[in-house]
C-alpha cells in the first residue's frame, strides 16, 4: 500500500509532501498567489495531472519494451478543466461538477501507424487511469 504524508507549513497553503518507497522523497504543494498560496510548488491538480501523465508514460514505455517496439520518447501535454453538471447537456449527473482532464500524447520513435494506434489504447490502461476512471472510495479518520 502506497503511503504518502502531507504536512503544513506556517499556517499557510503550502504542504510539504513526504513520498517514496522508504518516504524518501520532499517536495513542496502550494497554490498561486492568486489564490492566497506563496506559489512555491505545484497545485493539488498539477499533482494529479503529473501522476496520471507519468503513470502513461511509464506504462506505454513497459508495453513498447516488451513488444520490442522502437519507442524513444513520450511527452503528455495535460490540461484539468470542470464545469457545473448542470451546464452539460449530455452527462448522467446534474450535481456538483464535471472534471475534463484532456491529455496530448506525443510519440517519438519508429513506430508504424498500427503500433502508435496499439499504444493510444494502452495508454488508457494505465494504474492511475484506471484508478481514475474506477469508483473512487476514501476513508477519513482523526489521529
Amino acid at each position: 500500500m502506497a503511503e504518502v504524508i502531507i504536512r503544513s507549513i506556517n499556517e499557510n497553503l503550502t504542504q510539504e509532501i513526504t513520498a517514496g518507497e522508504n518516504l524518501e522523497h520532499r517536495f513542496l504543494s502550494d497554490e498561486p498567489s492568486v489564490l492566497g498560496g506563496k506559489n512555491q510548488g505545484p497545485t493539488p491538480y498539477d499533482l494529479l495531472l503529473a501522476a496520471l501523465g507519468s503513470c502513461t508514460a511509464i506504462t506505454l514505455f513497459m508495453y513498447a519494451k516488451r513488444k520490442n517496439w522502437k519507442l524513444s520518447a513520450v511527452r503528455i501535454k495535460l490540461k484539468h478543466d470542470r464545469i457545473h453538471a448542470k451546464d452539460c447537456a449530455d452527462c448522467e449527473s446534474n450535481n456538483g461538477f464535471i472534471h475534463y482532464i484532456f491529455r496530448d500524447i506525443e510519440l517519438e520513435g519508429s513506430l508504424d501507424e498500427t503500433q502508435r494506434q496499439r499504444l493510444l489504447v494502452i495508454a488508457e490502461h494505465c494504474p492511475v487511469h484506471k484508478t481514475l476512471m474506477n469508483e473512487i472510495i476514501i476513508r477519513d479518520s482523526l489521529i
